[in-house]
Formats: structure tokens, C-alpha cells, sequence
């Protein structure tokens, strides 16, 4: 009998997990929707901008058809204007998201389990940022074209009424859409350059509300001079339709405020590469 030649089983072997730049994104993508408060204040964000905008308008057209004067506050107002009206309150949920991103993961200490499957770190922090500010920017666009929609709609009988295709709306609206989704990147930058949701959102809220009153009581020419310079203020002259004489127009204005999230994102950067979690 012959024999038979018995071969050794061969062991399966388990392909090496590479560390790409679309399975970073990837893993903060499902981390991010995995979170319930993403949900949450995406919903109020969303509520916000279109609620507000669409209140706003149907104030004025109230204040109009009823006969009464004019509140002080809308006399100057356009549809544009109007549907814009919640952009500083939702400003604020995207911001306050943002933060939640990247430093809820150094109040958990999960932190540690994620630079660990991502050793080279800084992809880590561009995939939050890049995940997180494309969802920001959909959901500013969607808000804002329906909020402006449904406002055209509710004054066209009105001296605020505009259309898509009037001057400089379509360039205000992507103005205020792109202003959101830097506030969700920035929000971000500044959970990871601070680490602490408390502490990030309070320089958040200081740097886009509170600073600029502050600038206010300055002697008029210094006012005048740091004023156009500070992040709100820059932004929101990316969607507004006219501008002043001491403010920027659109397209300095949106240089200035992408220097401001550049600078954010560096020092968060540099913390990152040189700090441990």
C-alpha cells in the first residue's frame, strides 16, 4: 500500500488593517451619527435657522398689512434679511456640536483608544473636521434656501420681496451657508486645541457674541479698525447684501474668516502632534 501524504492545514492569515485616509473618515463618520445629541442639536440647528426665519417674516408682513408703523428694527429689512434671521442662534448649535466632536471624546477618554488605531494623529483631526463640516454645510444650505423660499413666498406682496435671481441673494445665501458649516469646523478646532467642552464653548460664545461688544465700547476709530476683523463680524459679510463703510465686503470678508478657521485648526493641530491625549 502506498502511502498517503498528509499536508499540514494552512493557517488563515489575517489581512493587516491599513490605516487610510478613507477608513479614518469613515470611523469618525459612524462616530459621529452613532451620537445622540448629533441628532438632537442638528434638529435644533435646522429649527432654528428655518423657525427663526420664517417668524421673522411673518412679523414684517403683519407689521405691513396691518397699518401700524413700522418696528424700527424691520424698516431697513429684505426677504434675504429676514429668512438670515436665525443664523446667530444656529450659529450656535453648530458651533456647540462641533466642540461635542472633538473634546466629548477627552471627557470620555476615548480619545486614547482613537489615536491608538490612528498613531500619526493629525488625520484624526482632519477627518473630524472634514465629516463634521460637510454635514454642517448641507444642513446650512437646505435651511437657508427653504427658510428664503418660504419667506419669498409669505412677502411677495411686500416692499421687502425678492427673488432667487435678484442681486447678490444667490451669492448671500451660499455666503451664510459656507459662515455655518466654518463655525461647525472651528468648533471643532477649538475642542481639540482646548479639550474641554466647557471651556471650548465658552471661548466660542465669547469670540462670536461677546467680543464684539466689547470692541463696541473702544474709542470710535479703534472700533472702527478691529471691528470688520473679528469672526462674526467678518462673517456675516459673506451673506449680507449691503455693506457699510467700515465693514469688508463678501469677499475679503470670507478671506478673513477662513484665516480665522485656519488659525483655529493650527493651533489645535500643533496641540495634537505635541501634547499627550
Amino acid at each position: 500500500m502506498t502511502a498517503i501524504a498528509h499536508k499540514e492545514p494552512v493557517a488563515a492569515t489575517k489581512p493587516a488593517y491599513r490605516v487610510t485616509g478613507s477608513h479614518v473618515l469613515q470611523s469618525e463618520s459612524t462616530k459621529l451619527w452613532s451620537l445622540r445629541s448629533t441628532w438632537i442639536t442638528l434638529g435644533l440647528a435646522m429649527l432654528f435657522l428655518v423657525a427663526f426665519g420664517i417668524i421673522a417674516a411673518w412679523r414684517y408682513h403683519h407689521s405691513f398689512t396691518s397699518g401700524r408703523p413700522m418696528d424700527p428694527d424691520f424698516a431697513d429689512a429684505t426677504a434675504l434679511s429676514l429668512s438670515l434671521f436665525g443664523v446667530p442662534i444656529s450659529q450656535l448649535a453648530l458651533g456647540v456640536l462641533g466642540v461635542l466632536v472633538s473634546a466629548g471624546e477627552y471627557s470620555t477618554g476615548a480619545i486614547r483608544s482613537t489615536l491608538a488605531a490612528v498613531p500619526r494623529r493629525l488625520p484624526v483631526l482632519w477627518s473630524k473636521a472634514t465629516v463634521y463640516g460637510v454635514v454642517a454645510l448641507v444642513l446650512a444650505l437646505v435651511g437657508s434656501f427653504v427658510a428664503f423660499f418660504v419667506d419669498s413666498g409669505i412677502l411677495h406682496s411686500t416692499p421687502a420681496a425678492l427673488t432667487i435671481s435678484s442681486s447678490g441673494v444667490l451669492r448671500s445665501l451660499l455666503g451664510a451657508t459656507v459662515y455655518l458649516a466654518l463655525i461647525g469646523v472651528i468648533g471643532v478646532a477649538l475642542g481639540a486645541l482646548l479639550r474641554s467642552v466647557a471651556g471650548a464653548i465658552s471661548v466660542l460664545v465669547g469670540a462670536l457674541m461677546l467680543i464684539p461688544g466689547l470692541i463696541s465700547l473702544l474709542p470710535t476709530s479703534w472700533h472702527n479698525a478691529i471691528q470688520p476683523y473679528l469672526p462674526s463680524v467678518a462673517g456675516e459679510s459673506m451673506f449680507s447684501l449691503q455693506h457699510g463703510p467700515h465693514t469688508l465686503s463678501a469677499g475679503p470678508g470670507f478671506l478673513v474668516f477662513v484665516a480665522w478657521t485656519a488659525l483655529a485648526l493650527a493651533g489645535a493641530a500643533w496641540r495634537l502632534s505635541h501634547s499627550d491625549a
